[in-house]
């Protein structure tokens, strides 16, 4: 769910969560490295077939590891030109949502103020920022779901009083059930509510 976990302290000379006021956990987004290296390898794949399409067109060898001037451009070249293209425009979406950071921001509950504010990054336009407030005393409970199978699910959500449940983890990569476990635990403490779904 986090790349980190940071809780303020209050006035507490031993440490302990008893004297935090804030709670704030970042969320990764699409800055992960398996989006960094998916980026990369669809980038160097789609660049060869795009390369090895153009050298098919006009025979001139504009690749270092194969010789493409002996493919005949209709239609091997031509599909192999589409094909980097395509990849391209692939490539391009995932540098742009890593640039973007779409899914990142934070999770915050500050206990001292009630409040708790939800903040995740969108794609570019009028819903670019999304920002959900609540009361602290408006929390029913944290609640745990863990969907094992083909497509795992694992998930914090925060189940608030007139709203329907509020996602807390990230989206893509499912979370280890001992950090799920943790992390569900710690935030039902610090809000002083149940911990469902275990």
């Amino acid at each position: 769910m986090t790349a980190s976990t940071t809780i303020n302290r209050g006035e507490s000379p031993n440490g302990d969560q008893s004297g935090s006021s804030v709670l704030h956990q970042k969320v990764l987004g699409s800055r992960r490295f398996s989006n960094y290296w998916w980026a990369t390898v669809v980038s160097l794949g789609a660049t060869g077939f795009l390369l090895a399409g153009i050298s098919s067109y006009l025979k001139i060898n504009l690749l270092l590891v194969s010789d493409p001037t002996q493919l005949v451009f209709v239609p091997q070249g031509l599909v192999m030109g589409l094909y980097g293209t395509a990849g391209l425009l692939l490539a391009l979406y995932l540098w742009l949502t890593i640039l973007w950071d779409v899914g990142g921001g934070y999770n915050e509950f500050d206990r001292e103020k009630g409040t708790i504010k939800i903040f995740r990054w969108g794609y570019p336009g009028k819903n670019r920022r999304i920002e959900l407030d609540s009361r602290t005393e408006d929390v029913q409970s944290v609640r745990v779901d863990i969907k094992e199978g083909l497509n795992p699910r694992r998930a914090l959500y925060l189940r608030v009083k007139g709203r329907r449940d509020i996602p807390l983890t990230r989206v893509g990569q499912p979370l280890s059930i001992q950090d799920l476990e943790v992390q569900g635990a710690e935030l039902a403490r610090f809000l002083d509510v149940p911990l469902e779904g275990l």
